[in-house]
Parts: structure tokens; sequence; C-alpha cells
């Protein structure tokens, strides 16, 4: 195997044939929201909260574990308070002061930035964990979870819209049973793979950035790290040896604080070795020139090395259409400064949400659908501007050169490094901050938003 395939070139959910709701019009919820991953759970909790009766359909059971590096900068942690989750320490959750940034030759310890609009924190906590308290949070608002079901297809009414979904319930193979559910309104949180939207004819943008990203356990001293960490560079033998060779991907080694680590490495569509790669293979190259003592060896590792898509910068639009709003890694919503897509998924989950409560206070009709559409424009003025410039930054360090140029010669200048994080992680004060928050607040002001 030379690469991780696509997940959205699985085989798709197939098209729904025209729905046959009653003259009453009839539902069996308000809401469907398909998938209970990070965007599911947290739009399914703001709309329970809201007065909501939403339905929640999981084709897998909880807990169940999902492909991810397991670190969140203060953008997640918020994200999480937001939803009432006790993130503290005596809860699980390992705290991290900032980023460790390694790179030509140099290593730089930068803190969270201290700011109103975000808690000066990051967390680390297993996915199969977070996913867990997300959906039982969301259950405990008010959610209905029906857990072992997938989804199959849109139902559609005469006009084209989205009034439902068919699903198969069960088990094993031979014990699901089909079942159909009605709501005026479907959100599309089912990942990477956007069967959902596919089914519709709603297909990525290749235009817009795409990574991949890979990782594995392993049992290692590290384990107990204040900093996540982050290596700009890879190398296939110890850096600056005659014969050692730049790999493309940026890394990471995250302490779990459980006796392991979380250890992984992306590669962006803009690198000439997307798609061209074999990954896993990538991972140990790096790992086995890492030192010795921390453990990064095959004999260490707790599980195989796993792989999953990043659906970058809006690369799948538009995000409502005829009933149907993509949330989360359907909708293309991870940051493509630094591959981060929890805290996108779980915002965009609680846009949706906010605008879905204001629809269905409307009658059917155009009032509903402004409300709706008032979805997308949310995640454009929010998110716009700063993803197209995102796709540009993309672009640049897909080239090595270019990657090599901004290691050596930003690294040196901590406090350079420090507008770095604060751009690349998404975290200002846009109204109270310091001169760096206003410069990447002016920067978005005059970049045109993506949609």
């Amino acid at each position: 195997m030379t690469a991780i395939s696509d997940a959205s070139s699985a085989p798709t959910i197939a098209a729904g044939a025209l729905g046959e709701l009653p003259s009453d019009r009839t539902y069996d919820a308000d809401v469907i929201v398909v998938g209970a991953g990070p965007s599911g759970s947290a739009a399914a909790y703001w709309l329970a909260t809201a007065g909501v009766d939403v339905l929640l359909l999981e084709k897998t059971t909880f807990p169940r574990e999902k492909v991810c590096g397991d670190g969140l900068t203060p953008r997640g942690t918020r994200a999480l308070v937001d939803m009432g989750i006790d993130v503290s320490e005596e809860a699980g959750w390992l705290h991290n002061k900032g980023l460790r940034v390694i790179g030509g030759g140099l290593r730089l310890e930068l803190n969270w930035p201290e700011l109103a609009s975000f808690p000066d924190y990051g967390l680390v906590r297993p996915r199969a964990d977070l996913d867990h308290l997300l959906v039982q949070q969301a259950v405990q608002a008010g959610a209905r979870l029906h857990e072992q079901t997938s989804v199959t297809a849109p139902i559609l009414d005469a006009q084209g819209r989205v009034v439902g979904v068919t699903a198969k319930a069960g088990a094993g193979a031979g014990e699901k049973t089909e079942h159909s559910y009605r709501a005026p309104v479907v959100l599309a949180c089912d990942g990477v793979s956007g069967r959902f939207a596919l089914a519709l004819g709603m297909q990525r943008n290749d235009k817009r950035p795409m990574g991949v990203a890979v990782r594995r356990y392993y049992s290692s001293p590290r384990t107990n790290d204040d900093y996540l960490e982050s290596w700009l560079e890879l190398w296939d033998g110890p850096p600056g040896a005659d014969d050692a060779r730049l790999l493309p991907g940026y890394g990471w080694i995250f302490g779990m604080g459980d006796g392991s680590v979380n250890a992984g490495l992306g590669v962006l569509n803009s690198s000439a070795g997307f798609q061209k790669t074999n990954y896993r293979t990538l991972l140990t190259t790096w790992l086995d020139n890492t030192p010795e003592e921390w453990g990064l060896r095959e004999e260490n590792a707790l599980c195989p090395t796993q792989g999953a898509g990043l659906p970058m910068g809006f690369n799948r639009t538009p995000h409502y259409r005829n009933g149907v709003l993509l949330v989360g890694d359907s909708g293309g919503s991870v940051n493509p400064f630094n591959g981060e897509g929890i805290p996108y998924a779980m915002e965009s989950g609680k846009f949706a949400a906010e605008a879905v409560v204001q629809a269905l206070a409307r009658p059917e009709g155009a009032g509903r659908e402004r409300a709706l559409a008032g979805y997308p424009a949310a995640m454009a003025a929010e998110w716009g501007a700063y993803y197209r410039l995102g796709g540009v930054f993309v672009k640049l360090i897909g080239n090595p050169a270019v990657m090599r140029a901004c290691t050596r010669h930003g690294l040196p200048h901590p406090r350079l490094m420090k507008f770095v994080l604060k751009l690349l992680a998404n975290l200002t004060d846009p109204h109270d901050g310091d001169a760096s928050d206003r410069i990447i607040t002016a920067l978005t002001k005059v970049t045109p938003a993506l949609r």
C-alpha cells in the first residue's frame, strides 16, 4: 500500500427515492442528525438545550475509536467548556501550557496566549473518551441517540427537498432492519467521507486544501508533557547528516498522561508526496530517528498505525441546500493552518443549531429558508477569510524549500513565533487584543471570504 485512500472515494450512500410523506407532514423528529462525532453531538446538544426534538443516528456504538492527534488547543478547550464538559485534571484531562516547535535544529516552547476569548491551556484526551463524553452530554440534554443505525439514503419530497433518511439498524449483517426517519431538517455530520452529501451530488472541491494524517500510540517515558510538540521537519536520518533526506509533512508527539504518547504526521495535498507516499512507513522512518530513550520503536507500539483524511478550508460546499446542513468534516471545516478539526466541528455544530432553532420557529416556506441560509453565512463570516488565507499558507508550505526557509529564519525569533502561533491556532481577541491580534484581524477583514 502506497497511500491511505481518501475516505470519500468509498461507496457512497445511494440517492433516495421520492419521499411519501402524508399530507399532514407528520415527522419523527424536528431534526435528524446523521453521525454522532463532535459536530453531530455538539449540534444535538445545542438543539436539545433549546427544546428541539433531535434524533441522533450513529452507525457504531460508544465508546469507539477514531484516528486523531488527541490534542486540543485552547479553542477546543473553550468549545468543551461551552457545552458544560468538566475539563479538569481530576476528570481525566491532561492539561498543556502551549506548543513546543522543533525544526531547523532549534527547539522553541510557546505558551498559549492570555486572551479574554479563550482559556490559556489546551487539553489531551483519547478520542474514544472525548466522543463518548460529548454524545453523553447531548443525550443528557434531551437528544435521542440511536446507535448501530447506518444511514443509507436521503428521502426526498416531490420538490427535491430532503425530508428524512432511510437507515439500517442492528448489530450483525443478517440482523439489520430497514427504517425510515423523517424530519423537516437534516444535519449531515458523517465526517470526511461526506457520503450523505455525495448522495445529493455535493462534491468535494479538489482545488481547496486536503490532508492525510496517520498516528500510532507508543509506550513512552514522554507520556507526561506540559506541551504539545510539533515537528516542522521530518528526516529519514539524523538531522544534518550528509545522507539524511527531508521527508514530506509535519509531525507531532503528544503525551497522553497514561504511560503512552500519540505520535503522528500529516501530509498536505500541496506536497509533491501527497498520495504517492506510504504514510505508515514514513511515520516509522521518522520515529526511528528520534532518541532511543523515548521508546518510539516497534516493540513499544500499542496498536497498528491508522490514518484518516483531513478535509480543510471549506472543501465541500454549499453548507446548506434543500433541507440539509453540512456540519464539521462533512463541510470541510478543518483549519488549514494547523490541521485541527475538533473545535471547528463543535463550533459549526453550534452555528447549525442556532440557524435551525430560528428556522423551526417560522412556518415552512421562504422565512424558514432564510433562517437556514444563516448557517452558511455564519460559517463564511467566522472562518471564510481566515480559511482563504490558510489555503495560501498550505500552497506555500507544500514547497520544502519554503518550509525550510520559514523554519530556519522564523524559529530564532520568539516574538515572531508568538504571532505565528496566534495565527496558526486561530487564537485572537479581535476587539481587545494586542498588536498581533489587530494585524490578524485586519488581514481577515481585507481577505474575501470563502463560501
